[in-house]
This record gives structure tokens, C-alpha cells and sequence, in this order.
């Protein structure tokens, strides 16, 4: 690491951003698709390297849920590839000239679609971030400085690797992407002090790395804290659905920011719903139940919930309940509590549907939907970068047209101010 600088790497990387810019959509296609093929190739190489970093998490006592995230295989390695080549086949949406509008004077106004520059991401575990990343930011005409966790530096380097490779063969800048090898938060720190050459910082992971970066960078910052999603059983719930939506969304993977963390149940159903809901639970996953004091009865084991528990992100095999009294009080409960993530409604009336989708701004509301189509690849993003819920030039996932911005262009014929 004593060669390592991060100041030097930030404009190495700002130089190569001209490159990337440049690219035209058949150049970058050709370049994502050899990268698929590379990663495939190496797969063996990469999950060789991914083991290791699985036994140190291990040894450190790593969560289930970041070993979930961390972990790759074969299967792994193919969704990556199959992610990259998904974002091969969207539209380009570099250089685009839209909303083009004639003035009095005879000039013609439009704006083109340009891309942001420099991404810088920080992120915890997820090694097919690295690849994913680097695919939408090469898409979106960018450079990417991409530092990953100490606990997926093995992997986070073998995929480097690969990305490094197809561009030198390609014979494009390699600083496009930059792998950062060093591991400690000082290299955090420097990071996020680069404004000059720096454009847009994404972390992604924990609630606690994402507060220190945004609370530590000088650089603007997309970021989403946690995800507290919520599922809504409304009175008139087709019960079938809603008992497999909660199922889906709480068991098949809880350790994704998309998981059901609290379901609210209208106290009109409630004594139907609930033992369907109890023994759908217990069989699927035994799943830990926080319930509140009116379905506490219904659960077997169930601890009684606090306000704390409405709070949490449980990224587990654990769920609050509530007996919520009207459609209104379960719009309250979720307004207060909401992370801006993710919330769903079960029902079968068209009016409360869009009732609930007006009343709740979260970057995600569903009607009658598992809560884990809320990804960008799910969402026809082809992949995502991160999700935001800051509102703020992005909100919910993050695909290639969130990786840019708007200039205006302007055609003339000689016009002259007046």
C-alpha cells in the first residue's frame, strides 16, 4: 500500500471520465459484454478468492446477513454476468437531445443528456457491486472509484481483475475503474475530501457507514439509511395473496434492504388473517414475531412489540405485527415510522389502492406486490448503483439514467440579444 494514493487515483480517474464520456454505445456495449464474458470465465479464480474472504468473516463474526451478501457462487457468478448484459441491452441514454423548443426569436432549446463525471461508491460487502457498478457507470459514460469493505477485499480485487483486463485489451483507460486496495476508513476520509475531481459519492451498505459519509463528505451524496418496508393487509385483502406476498417478502431473502420489516393488519380482518399469517410464517422460516397487543394471540412464542420494534430494520428471520384500526390509522403508523423505502398495500379496492399510493411518498408503493421487486433490475433498471430516498436528483433504485444529468444546448442562426 505505500505507493497507494487516493489524490492521484481521484484524477487519474477525473482524465479518464473525458474517455468515458467519449464512448459511443457500440464501444461501451462491446466493452460490458467482453467484461461478462471475462467474469464468467473467471469464475473458478473468483469464487477461489471469495472463499477467503468468507472464512475472515467468519473468523470475525460477521452476521448472517452480511455473509448472505458476501457470499459468491457459481449461480453468483452468472447472475452478474446475466445483470452486466442486461444493461448492454438498454438504450443509451448519453447524448439524447430532448424537450427541443422553438423561442420567438428563432433559437431552438433543448436538453442533452451528459454524464455526471466522477462516481465514487463505498460499500460494505456485496462483491457483485463491483461488477455492477462499474457496468452502469462505463453505460452512463462516467469513471468510478469503487471501495469496497475490508470483509469482500479478496473478491472486490478478483473481479478488479477482470474489469482491468477487457480494458486493457480494448486498449481504454483502466482508470474508468478504480479498485481501491486499501482497506483502512483514513482512505474513506481522503475520499471524501476530493471534491475537485470527485462528482458524486454513493455509499451502500450499513446504517452506520452511510451516516459517516454523509456527515464526513464535501462531495454531494446519495444515500439511503435503511429499509424499513411495510406491508398493509387492507380490509378488503384477497387473503391468498396477501399471506403469499408477506411470506415472499419477509422469508426469501431477509437480509436485503427490500424485506418486510412490519406488516399492518386492518382490525376488520384481523381474526381471519392472522392465524393464516402465524402458520404461514412458522412453516416457511419460524420467523420471530414483535406483535402488538391485540395479535399477540395469535402467535406462538411472540414477544409483545415495543416502539422500538417499528423502528427496526431486523435484516432477519423476525417481523412486527399491528392491528391497525382503519385504512387511515395504517397510512399514520407508516408516515411515522417509514424509512422512504419501501411500502405495500393488499387490496382489492381500485380507490384505497390509489388512495394509499397518494397518501405515501416513499421511492417505492406497491399495490398487491411483493416488496422485493423494489431493485433496479426487477424494475427494468437492468441493475442498480444504490437507492436513494433524499428526494434530491434520484429517488428510489438507481439505474443509468440517474447516473447523469441535463445541460442545456441551444441552435441558433445568428440571433443577437436585444
Amino acid at each position: 500500500m505505500t505507493n497507494f494514493n487516493i489524490v492521484t487515483v481521484a484524477k487519474k480517474a477525473k482524465q479518464a471520465s473525458r474517455v468515458a464520456a467519449q464512448l459511443n454505445s457500440s464501444e461501451k456495449n462491446t466493452l460490458l459484454n467482453a467484461i461478462a464474458t471475462a467474469i464468467e470465465k473467471n469464475s473458478a479464480m473468483i469464487i477461489h478468492e471469495n472463499s477467503k474472504d468468507i472464512t475472515a468473516g467468519r473468523e470475525k463474526g460477521l452476521s448472517q446477513a452480511m455473509l448472505d451478501r458476501l457470499v459468491l457462487t457459481e449461480q453468483g457468478i452468472k447472475e452478474i454476468s446475466s445483470a452486466i448484459r442486461e444493461i448492454v441491452a438498454l438504450t443509451d441514454p448519453i447524448g439524447d437531445i430532448d424537450k427541443l423548443s422553438l423561442r420567438p426569436n428563432g433559437i431552438q432549446v433543448g436538453k442533452m443528456r451528459i454524464p455526471l463525471g466522477v462516481i465514487a461508491m463505498i460499500y460494505e460487502a456485496r462483491p457483485n457491486v463491483t461488477a455492477e457498478a462499474a457496468a452502469l457507470c462505463i453505460k452512463s459514460g462516467n469513471a468510478v472509484i469503487l471501495r469496497g469493505g475490508s470483509e469482500a477485499i479478496h473478491s472486490n480485487l478478483a473481479i478488479a481483475q477482470c474489469l482491468h483486463q477487457v480494458l486493457t485489451a480494448h486498449d481504454v483507460d483502466v482508470n474508468i475503474v478504480s479498485v481501491i486496495p486499501d482497506t483502512s476508513r483514513s482512505v474513506i476520509e481522503e475520499l471524501l475530501k476530493q471534491s475537485d475531481t470527485i462528482d458524486l459519492v454513493i455509499p451502500r451498505g450499513g446504517e452506520g457507514l452511510i451516516r459517516y459519509v454523509s456527515e464526513n463528505s464535501r462531495i454531494p451524496v446519495i444515500q439511503h439509511y435503511k429499509g424499513v418496508c411495510h406491508l398493509y393487509i387492507d380490509k378488503y385483502a384477497d387473503l391468498t395473496k396477501a399471506v403469499d406476498i408477506l411470506v415472499n417478502g419477509k422469508t426469501q431473502k431477509p437480509s436485503a434492504c427490500n424485506a418486510f420489516e412490519t406488516v399492518l393488519v386492518h382490525g376488520d380482518i384481523s381474526a381471519e388473517f392472522l392465524p393464516l399469517a402465524a402458520k404461514a410464517l412458522e412453516e416457511a422460516a419460524q420467523v420471530k414475531i414483535h406483535a402488538c397487543k391485540n395479535s399477540i394471540g395469535y402467535f406462538i412464542h411472540a414477544e409483545l412489540a415495543t416502539e422500538q420494534d417499528y423502528q427496526a430494520e431486523y435484516l432477519a428471520q423476525e417481523i412486527a405485527v399491528k392491528v391497525v384500526a382503519s385504512f387511515d390509522a395504517a397510512i399514520s403508523h407508516i408516515n411515522e415510522f417509514t424509512s422512504d423505502h419501501t411500502e405495500v398495500i393488499i387490496s382489492q379496492d381500485i380507490s384505497r389502492s390509489h388512495a394509499f399510493i397518494r397518501q405515501i411518498n416513499s421511492s417505492v408503493v406497491m399495490v398487491n406486490a411483493s416488496s422485493r421487486f423494489s431493485d433496479g433490475n426487477q424494475l427494468g433498471l437492468g441493475s442498480e448503483i444504490g437507492i436513494s430516498t433524499s428526494k434530491l436528483h434520484a429517488y428510489g433504485p438507481m439505474g443509468l439514467e440517474a447516473l447523469t444529468t441535463e445541460k442545456f444546448v441551444v441552435f441558433g442562426d445568428g440571433q443577437v440579444r436585444l
